[in-house]
């Protein structure tokens, strides 16, 4: 018993002396020490992926290409599935009111699934579709940005072009390297020149 009291002292004793140790305040140097690449230093710019959206007249004109053929297939989706509501609902009255016999109300039952069959299949095929566009014309939208910044850097001996995003990985970039206007103008006018 008297070990155990005398090894249960002797760990608190030991836990009071590492918190001691904790509580005293370690200054660290938080000074980077990022090596310099060139004498006259590094240059680094950066875009506002969001604006590009707005501002580059051919994002702009692909992506009204691909929201117009969204909107085409939701109205004919809607349609097809109006048409399939109102025909379950003329038939139901028909059916409420007595005037439709056995076998006439199993067809109409087998209508309606093939209707709906034809508006999954719809779903499936259209909308897997324009999925696929919208997937190749956004490649072919980061293609060109990637081929313009490429140049844009070259023009103006930037070293690297940074994209800023919303949820991007970088907490804060100095808005003294913001290149957002001028690289849409130049997105622009190298669109224009094709």
């Amino acid at each position: 018993m008297k070990k155990i009291i005398i090894a249960s002292l002797s760990l608190a004793l030991t836990t009071l002396s590492c918190s001691e140790k904790k509580a005293e305040k370690v200054v660290v140097d938080t000074k980077p020490t990022v090596p310099v690449i060139r004498e006259n230093g590094l240059k680094i710019a950066y875009y506002n992926q969001d604006s590009l959206k707005n501002g580059f007249s051919y994002y702009k004109q692909m992506d009204n290409l691909v929201k117009n053929k969204q909107i085409q297939f939701q109205k004919q989706l809607e349609k097809k599935q109006m048409d399939l509501q109102s025909y379950l609902v003329a038939n139901d009255d028909l059916a409420k009111k007595g005037q439709l016999s056995d076998l006439q109300m199993q067809n109409i039952q087998a209508e309606a699934q093939r209707r709906e069959q034809e508006i999954y299949a719809f779903q499936q095929t259209q909308g897997g579709a324009i999925e696929k566009q919208t997937i190749d014309l956004m490649n072919k939208i980061y293609k060109k940005i990637e081929e313009a910044s490429k140049k844009y850097c070259e023009m103006h001996k930037i070293d690297m072009l940074l994209v800023q995003a919303s949820g991007s990985q970088f907490n804060y970039i100095n808005p003294t390297m913001n290149v957002t206007k001028e690289f849409i103008g130049f997105l622009n006018q190298e669109e224009k020149g094709k």
